[in-house]
């Protein structure tokens, strides 16, 4: 049985982290007819701590474009089918992988993505599950679902030396994304960052660590802003001061400061 449910702020944004890395660098998933299924090895293990991102199926047609990932992590499994996120408890005994109850989240998304999400979730549970290496099986019926490491397909973005478009702003409990037109963006380099805000532009020193970004003073422009430039850069500056904490997963960026933050995509 599958129950729906609306998920805390901080699993919401770890679906808006997901779909900002979605598409940037990970592997187009791929069709086709394949040697007949097999049984997955007996026992995998190393599946602790690893997300995997989808790259080939049988048996069944993947949504063009669509990123699909499965991720293992304190006895649970997560998953997305390029839509809404879901999780749940799992065990294996042997080769077969068993599910609990999935909890999902209810964004509206295109039908064939939904419909993606739907099947993925039926295919999680009782599964036949494999890992080689890197590399991912989960077999049930007459469909298999090879899934890559997604730290191998779609890696961690340098902070230092990549140019980040800012595509969410978080301000206590509410996450919104940024208003249609404006393109704030941040660059980092080992000891400073840049900012454009939408309406100004400026910088200043900064201190670099493996989870948190120290702002030393910031000088800007003083352009008078309008429309939604005033709101980003409003929460732009609420953010960037002191000490935040950041993480970078695939091409996406988040950045804590407490009561405000911001989620940020890299850019080629």
């Amino acid at each position: 049985m599958r129950t729906r449910t609306r998920l805390p702020l901080t699993a919401a944004l770890a679906v808006l982290v997901a779909g900002c890395s979605a598409g940037t660098g990970a592997p187009a998933p791929t069709t086709g007819g394949g040697p007949p299924i097999a049984s997955a090895p007996a026992g995998p293990k190393g599946l602790e701590g690893r997300t995997f991102l989808a790259t080939d199926a049988v048996g069944r047609t993947l949504v063009p474009g669509s990123v699909v990932r499965v991720s293992f992590q304190a006895g649970r499994v997560g998953a997305t089918g390029g839509c809404n996120s879901m999780g749940g408890p799992y065990t294996i005994a042997g080769d077969r992988l068993t599910v609990g109850q999935l909890t999902m989240t209810e964004m509206a998304c295109a039908p064939a993505l939904m419909d993606q999400d739907q099947w993925l979730a039926g295919l999680l549970d009782r599964s036949t599950i494999g890992l080689a290496g890197d590399t991912l099986t989960l077999a049930k019926d007459a469909t298999r679902l090879t899934l890559l490491d997604r730290e191998v397909a779609d890696p961690d973005r340098p902070l230092v030396g990549t140019r980040w478009v800012v595509d969410g702003l978080v301000e206590g409990d509410a996450i919104s994304s940024v208003p249609a037109g404006v393109v704030a963006t941040l660059t980092f380099s080992a000891d400073s960052v840049e900012v454009e805000t939408g309406c100004n532009r400026g910088g200043g020193a900064v201190t670099l660590t493996d989870r948190t970004i120290t702002f030393g003073p910031f000088v800007s422009t003083k352009m008078a802003c309008q429309g939604g430039s005033v709101e980003i850069e409003r929460i732009l500056m609420a953010t960037l001061k002191g000490e935040v904490r950041y993480t970078i997963t695939a091409a996406a960026l988040v950045l804590d400061a407490g009561a405000a933050g911001l989620t940020a995509r890299a850019t080629p």
